[in-house]
């Protein structure tokens, strides 16, 4: 869809990048480390000092430690987190329960590593969880559980309840958990993230992906990171090492160094929830249905008052007729359409301007 829209000459809000400017400070930080030669290797599980950094900002926002020194890894984005881990403990004949709609990277590592993805559809139009269905997708073969919040591509975030739940069943069933928190900073309305680092039974079985990408607006760094308990990090150095061995050198130096003013991610759920608010404000009286999103950088909009074409042939006759670039969310959910498209308001606030009058005369 972005091709499409760049072809097209189109707004583009259907990749999930912004296209704002870095923070200057964050620059002149990744400019100080090439001049000052941290441009060779770094060590395998990242910088100490980003590794202590990360530390601190799990113990500061969610009470739970994580040892640098064999508990955190740097990776090549969170999507090469999300592989290694998937690759470090899925073996052949193993299953993995995943939510739908799912980021799309899930599967094929599924697939990669030889094992299954059993999927379970989000219940609409809330993208809750059944937790009985849940439980009843649990066979013997079940290793592991994916989760996401805030979600991809609803913008839905689980509550403590949800959280609970899969810690009884993860617990009962002795099962792995693999959290996709890319957005954890971003979350709205007073939400808070509730990362499974916060829940005991979950800490201890479970890898947890992060993104610096995500976080300070450089989707193009590539720099993620994972935690886990010693015993779960072990398998994923071995995966790690001979996947990427180590990742961008000045680039960790320079969040390390960024890091040290927590304001700069705290903020970060203020700053996005104002372009939200301006993007659904300025929609408000079109016809698109919409649940304000609870977290991320995604809004989803239900156009069943517009069309009834599939979410696809819409999605492209948007951005071809009308110039504007968007997400069609069968893609997510196994070709299942509930007539929504995604669209990200990670931009500037005269392309969210932009866009909406698009919308409003549709």
């Amino acid at each position: 869809m972005s091709k499409l829209s760049h072809q097209h000459n189109a707004l583009n809000l259907s990749q999930g990048f912004p296209n704002f400017p870095v923070d200057p400070k964050l620059k002149e930080l990744i400019i100080k480390a090439i001049q000052g030669d941290k441009n060779q290797y770094a060590p395998m599980a990242g910088l100490m000092s980003l590794r202590a950094a990360i530390s601190n900002m799990t113990q500061q926002q969610h009470k739970a430690f994580y040892n640098p020194e064999n508990e955190i890894c740097l990776t090549a984005g969170a999507t090469q987190g999300i592989f290694s881990a998937i690759q470090a403990v899925v073996h052949p004949g193993d299953e993995v329960l995943i939510f739908t709609p799912a980021y799309d990277c899930y599967e094929p590592a599924i697939q990669l590593a030889g094992g299954k993805a059993i999927s379970i559809a989000m219940k609409l139009p809330g993208f809750t969880i059944d937790w009985q269905e849940v439980r009843d997708k649990i066979t013997s073969n079940t290793a592991m559980i994916m989760i996401n919040s805030p979600h991809n591509p609803s913008g839905t975030m689980w509550t403590h309840e949800d959280m609970i739940e899969l810690e009884k069943i993860v617990l009962d069933a002795n099962l792995l958990v693999l959290s996709d928190e890319v957005y954890e900073h971003i979350s709205f309305d007073g939400r808070e993230h509730l990362s499974a680092a916060r829940y005991e039974g979950l800490r201890d079985r479970s890898f947890i992906t992060g993104s610096f990408g995500k976080t300070f607006h450089v989707t193009g760094w590539k720099m993620g990171y994972c935690l886990a308990p010693k015993h779960l990090m072990e398998e994923f150095y071995k995966v790690h090492q001979y996947v990427v061995y180590c990742v961008n050198h000045p680039v960790q130096d320079a969040i390390a160094n960024y890091l040290v003013k927590p304001a700069r991610y705290l903020e970060l759920g203020a700053f996005y929830q104002r372009k939200r608010d301006l993007f659904l404000n300025l929609i408000k009286h079109s016809k698109f249905a919409f649940k304000p999103a609870h977290g991320s950088y995604f809004q989803l909009l239900d156009y069943t008052a517009i069309t009834n074409e599939n979410d696809v042939d819409f999605a492209r006759r948007l951005t071809v007729e009308h110039k504007i670039g968007s997400i069609p969310i069968s893609v997510f959910m196994n070709g299942k359409d509930p007539k929504m498209l995604r669209f990200c308001f990670a931009k500037k606030e005269e392309e969210i301007i932009a866009a909406a009058k698009i919308l409003n005369a549709l």
